[in-house]
């Protein structure tokens, strides 16, 4: 299935792995790009000699184009920029509207520069500074979201800019990526059902966890921003003594990532003015890696966040990146012959 997207980044299948933090790693975004996919390395959580090594890993284990999710309002996004161009890294994602000289370094290094993005106006500015394509993320997905569901914000964002859209939030199969099609996407992207599958490092006792979810909730308990969970006893203990839980993960998180407290206080500043937070939702955000990190890497189902769209609902099984794949293409193939339509 050729598509705008498939053109642009030169994928076989119209389908994006997305960057999730602490889950796409080289591992996953090497399964998804072998499978024909988008294949996107989270780097956010990453620090730029991880992201370094996991870009290398993905090369070795396949020449297909994959790409890698960053951070734009990081202290060191310009050197990670320059990482990806001395790599030859084909796509840079970001969750954030990307300054326009970042996206100028991309471009002019032939790297396919793709923003995430849950407004339309949003989708008119980076289109406006050079962006190649947009992901829109509708409020069914996962993470960060807005209140838009996708079927409203897709169309309102694909009639505003010229460029491909990759439609995002509550994907996870071959008719919703027809779906996608028939709105004037040129493919979805997909988080929480990628984070399912056998080529995903979550422990198994958090997909099982995952498997068995009965409902997402979003909340600002997290970080003091719109964030869609899974619903559990200790997201909602999170309202409790949520600044001092926050303070202590901020300490934390300075273990784990190197960086010092002043460039925490300087990344605070720039996440005030770039997201107009108070300081005391800034303080809230440093509980987001480490709370991540508990149920994704250490296998914390009652300790962690878990970010997820609410597709979970709906799905039962860990294929492989491979079988996944496979299984929508075949869906969407289904789909299409089975419209209703007769001509005129």
């Amino acid at each position: 299935m050729r598509t705008a997207l498939t053109s642009l980044v030169g994928c076989r299948h119209p389908i994006v792995q997305t960057g999730m933090g602490y889950v796409a790693g080289a591992r996953l975004a090497a399964a998804t790009s072998r499978a024909g996919g988008l294949g996107v390395i989270g780097a956010a959580t990453m620090s730029v000699a991880e992201m370094r090594a996991a870009i290398r890993r993905v090369k070795e284990r396949t020449d297909a184009p994959f790409g890698v999710n960053l951070r734009a309002d990081a202290d060191d996004a310009a050197e990670r920029v320059e990482v990806l161009v001395a790599e030859g890294v084909r796509v840079a994602s970001f969750a954030l509207a990307p300054r326009r000289e970042l996206i100028a370094r991309l471009k002019d290094a032939g790297i396919v520069v793709i923003p995430s993005v849950g407004a339309r106006r949003h989708a008119e500015k980076v289109a406006g500074w050079g962006a190649d394509a947009v992901i829109v993320q509708g409020g069914e997905g996962g993470g960060h979201t807005g209140p838009v569901a996708t079927t409203l914000l897709l169309p309102q964002v694909v009639d505003a800019v010229d460029i491909p859209v990759i439609a995002a939030g509550g994907f996870f199969d071959g008719r919703g990526l027809v779906a996608a099609l028939a709105y004037g996407a040129c493919g979805i992207a997909m988080g929480t059902r990628f984070l399912l599958t056998s080529d995903s490092p979550v422990p198994d006792e958090v997909k099982k966890f995952y498997l068995a979810a009965g409902e997402t909730v979003v909340t600002r308990n997290v970080d003091g921003v719109p964030h869609r969970v899974l619903s559990t006893p200790f997201v909602a203990s999170l309202e409790r003594a949520r600044l001092v839980r926050a303070v202590v993960n901020g300490a934390r998180f300075k273990r784990l990532s190197g960086l010092s407290w002043r460039s925490m206080l300087r990344e605070g500043r720039r996440m005030r003015r770039g997201r107009e937070l108070t300081w005391a939702q800034v303080l809230q955000a440093a509980n987001t890696p480490v709370l991540l990190r508990a149920a994704m890497v250490e296998g914390r189902a009652d300790l962690g966040v878990m970010a997820s769209g609410q597709v979970v609902t709906v799905l039962g099984d860990l294929p492989s990146c491979q079988e996944l794949i496979e299984r929508v293409m075949a869906e969407a193939d289904t789909a299409l012959a089975r419209l209703p339509v007769t001509g005129r």
